[in-house]
């Protein structure tokens, strides 16, 4: 088995962190004045000037080191840290206490849905009397 050292490629790391963040292309050119093809360019490229990487970190609210040392793996292993004990359920693994159900919460979110549709209907078949 060989071990292949990937490149250390800045962009495609940029553009993880982005995607994890739930930002466009668009959005980081706005936030750091600039166009998205320029946004493009940086993620494809395999380095970038320090510069340039404290200004891309700022926008995304990271460090320029979180983007440096960033990978998928150690991305990973640290979720996993939250599933890996027996019986750890997130915040409930501490005491906390759902105070609702639900099911009552499913329920709430039906008859909301089933109202919508009713009331559409009503404007629906108003627009059509009116013709």
């Amino acid at each position: 088995m060989s071990t292949v050292t990937r490149p250390n490629h800045i962009g495609r790391k940029i553009s993880r962190i982005r995607e994890l963040r739930d930002m466009k292309q668009e959005a980081l050119a706005q936030a750091l004045g600039t166009s998205q093809q320029t946004i493009s360019t940086i993620e494809n490229s395999e380095s970038i000037d320090d510069d340039r990487l404290a200004e891309i970190a700022k926008a995304l609210g990271v460090t320029a080191e979180a983007i440096k040392s960033f990978s998928e793996e150690n991305m990973i292993t640290y979720f996993n840290t939250f599933n890996d004990s027996p019986g750890n359920f997130g915040s409930f693994a501490n005491g906390a206490t759902c105070n609702f159900n639900p099911l009552d919460k499913v329920v709430e979110l039906y008859e909301r849905l089933v109202q919508a549709e009713k009331d559409k209907v009503e404007y629906l078949e108003k627009l059509l009397k009116e013709k």
